[in-house]
């Protein structure tokens, strides 16, 4: 089973702009109300920690693996519970070039796995869309 969840917002601001916030991860505790914590050297390959706070449920903590970084366009990770196959995530950011000062920024989250059809995602897209939101808006004002 699979389930993709994907948000989309414009940002007023240039893709590098965006990225910037985006990567500043120390911040993510003053402005990301979802993704609340990042640790370790996101880079292809590497295995970081991530603490999201999905609203309306109990916070937690994952390992996922770096799959993609590519400056000012796309950040890519996949993450599993226990082992491959049980609940998987693959969590992509995007940010595209508008051309005419405005960012497209993608947030989406491809979930495979046999406990997919246990889980109800009405939260997680919820917190991806609060997510571009405080992003649109940091990345607006700044």
């Amino acid at each position: 089973m699979s389930k993709k969840i994907e948000t989309e917002i414009t940002i007023h601001a240039s893709p590098e702009k965006v990225w910037k916030i985006l990567t500043n991860f120390q911040d993510y505790p003053y402005w990301n109300p979802f993704i609340t914590n990042i640790q370790g050297s996101v880079e292809e390959g590497n295995q970081i920690r991530v603490t999201i706070e999905p609203k309306g449920e109990k916070g937690m903590v994952f390992k996922p693996v770096i799959l993609s970084k590519k400056e000012n366009k796309e950040l890519k990770w996949v993450g599993k519970l226990l082992f491959k196959g049980i609940f998987d995530g693959e969590h992509h950011f995007e940010l595209v070039d508008n051309k005419n000062g405005t960012t497209q920024f993608i947030q989406s989250e491809q979930f495979s796995g046999f406990l997919v059809p246990f889980f109800n995602f009405t939260n997680t897209a919820t917190s991806f869309n609060i997510m571009n939101q405080k992003l649109k808006e940091l990345a607006e004002k700044s």
